[in-house]
């Protein structure tokens, strides 16, 4: 069918089923911002925007005077950018899509944008095509490619001057961002992009519907090609794609619509910063966790690493995203391709998650009951149902539970399952 520029129109467009079955992916933010690698990905507005004294402190303090924004352009090198070993970890860390800001609010493109003179990849800092290189060394991992896209850039006078007119004019979106957009999709053929940037004006200066239904017509990944929810100042949680809602957004109840929770192993920021500490990142367990909780509610998990400016992802996140790859390499078969259940979490004892494929149940518990015992009360056994746990050879033992549900004997695990380790999964066949 084609699709109309409105809303109506475009919301009906089925998710194409590969997104519902991936599970999991890994964001990327990486620019400008990089390079003061302090506070956050928002350092420009901090600094210039809200003239925040301790961003003017740390510039006074570690750059000549007179030093602006554009002038850490040049020292944003990617000398040590190696796509293929990103794209090898990506992959190890059970990543089936990986996200990459192609440009951030501050505008910097990480391609070489013809709109975006001499404030882009190749004409300054690492001379590079950043989104093509990942995107070629991705395809050849297999890994989807979702391309990371700002409407709105804070200091571009196009824009400042559109939003003087109360987004009467639309200079900055007819020259500079639609533009942008079409580029990528036909550059890189993305299957997924991921809008941000929109919160300041509505559709009607956005031109978004114009553009989704260029994607969803005629452009070359009309068939492939998933989007989110960040298109107009009212559209997130109601309109796009799959919804995004807030960032790392956690529902409490099963969403009537396909949705992703974006989350960052530093929690106080997505770029890379410096200053980090290790009790301001994610552990291990936390998130699991995250992933589990996400996907028994129908979720995508998108988790996102901040490289440096030379193109380093650094050691600690490198390890943290092993970790979730090792879990899954164990426990995928309870995450991806499966469907929630119809009942997603249960409080009995300790909490439980299921997940499910077809007629196999997944429980998903994440600490190890102390008596050997896993007390399930939602599903209901038959004289048939047979109990596995993912990575453990051989059948568990269970029982009826005086109440309803199943007791479950967990397998004797030496050394006694203590922390690291978090999260195990049991497979039920032949229960309702």
């Amino acid at each position: 069918p084609r699709y109309r520029p409105d809303w109506a129109s475009l919301d009906a467009r089925p998710l194409p089923p590969w997104f519902d079955q991936a599970k999991v992916g890994v964001f990327v933010h990486w620019g400008v911002f990089s390079v003061p690698a302090w506070g956050s990905e928002w350092f420009w507005w901090h600094w210039q925007g809200e003239h925040r004294a301790d961003y003017e402190r740390f510039v006074q303090r570690r750059y000549p005077p007179d030093t602006t924004y554009a002038d850490f352009a040049p020292r944003f090198t990617a000398c040590d950018f190696q796509p293929r070993e990103w794209a090898q970890l990506f992959q190890r860390a059970g990543a089936r899509y990986v996200v990459l800001t192609t440009k951030h609010h501050e505008g910097f493109t990480n391609w070489g944008s013809p709109v975006s003179w001499n404030w882009n990849s190749l004409d300054t800092g690492p001379h590079r095509d950043l989104v093509g290189e990942l995107g070629q060394a991705l395809r050849e991992s297999n890994i989807r490619y979702g391309l990371y896209h700002s409407l709105l850039e804070w200091f571009n006078p196009l824009y400042l001057a559109d939003k003087e007119s109360g987004f009467k004019t639309q200079n900055f979106v007819l020259k500079k961002t639609m533009p942008e957009l079409y580029d990528l999709v036909l550059k890189y053929k993305p299957d997924l992009i991921w809008s941000d940037g929109d919160w300041e004006a509505p559709e009607s200066y956005w031109n978004s519907t114009s553009f989704l239904a260029w994607l969803y017509n005629d452009s070359p990944v009309k068939d492939t090609v998933v989007v989110n929810d960040r298109w107009c100042n009212n559209c997130s949680c109601r309109h796009g794609g799959y919804y995004n809602c807030a960032d790392k957004y956690k529902p409490g109840t099963l969403p009537a619509h396909k949705w992703e929770m974006c989350s960052s192993i530093d929690k106080l920021s997505w770029g890379y910063r410096s200053n980090m500490n290790i009790a301001e990142l994610m552990d291990e367990a936390s998130i699991i966790e995250e992933l589990v909780q996400t996907v028994s509610f129908g979720g995508n998990y998108l988790l996102n690493v901040g490289p440096t400016k030379e193109g380093v992802i650094v050691p600690i996140f490198q390890e943290r995203l092993l970790a979730l790859g090792r879990w899954l390499d164990t426990n995928g078969e309870a995450i991806y391709e499966s469907k929630p259940w119809r009942v997603q979490m249960e409080n009995s004892t300790d909490t439980v998650w299921y997940t499910s494929k077809g007629p196999v149940v997944y429980a998903i518990f994440l600490i190890w009951p102390l008596n050997n015992v896993l007390e399930l009360s939602s599903p209901a056994p038959s004289p048939t149902t047979q109990v596995t746990m993912l990575g453990f050879a051989g059948t568990l033992k269970w029982q009826k539970s005086p109440g309803k549900g199943l007791l479950i004997t967990l397998p004797y695990m030496l050394p006694s399952p203590l922390p690291p380790q978090s999260g195990w999964a049991v497979k039920l066949e032949g229960v309702k």
